[in-house]
């Protein structure tokens, strides 16, 4: 069983920037890609980022490319979203995920999300 817990929320400026992190704690990621999704209000929770497990491969949301970036280490079994030049539409909750594969649809394990706002 593996535990995820998102930290790194918070209120931010329009234009600002945020780091969130994932710790993974009661087994390793070993062989887990890893993904961000979010919810905003009134929507579905949509994704946003996902990483393979070494890290070789990236993807992306079409809403966040060139503005988030994906990272993760291993040793430390966390994973990482770097959100610069946040827009207000970026404001939900974000989650951390972990799968076999990156681009799978269901997702085995998920953290209990942290919230982001983006003032305007």
């Amino acid at each position: 069983q593996v535990q995820l817990v998102e930290s790194g929320g918070g209120l931010v400026q329009a234009g600002g920037s945020l780091r969130l992190s994932c710790a993974a704690s009661g087994r390793t990621l070993s062989g887990y890609a890893m993904g961000w999704f979010r919810q905003a209000p009134g929507k579905d929770r949509e994704f946003g980022a996902a990483i393979s497990w070494l890290g070789r491969s990236t993807y992306y949301a079409d809403s966040v490319k060139g503005r988030f970036t994906i990272s993760r280490d291993n040793a430390k079994n966390t994973v990482y979203l770097q959100m610069n030049n946040l827009k207000p539409e970026d404001t939900a909750v974000y989650y951390c995920a972990a799968a076999p594969t990156p681009l799978q649809k269901n997702y085995d394990y998920w953290g209990q999300g942290t919230q982001v706002t983006v003032s305007s």
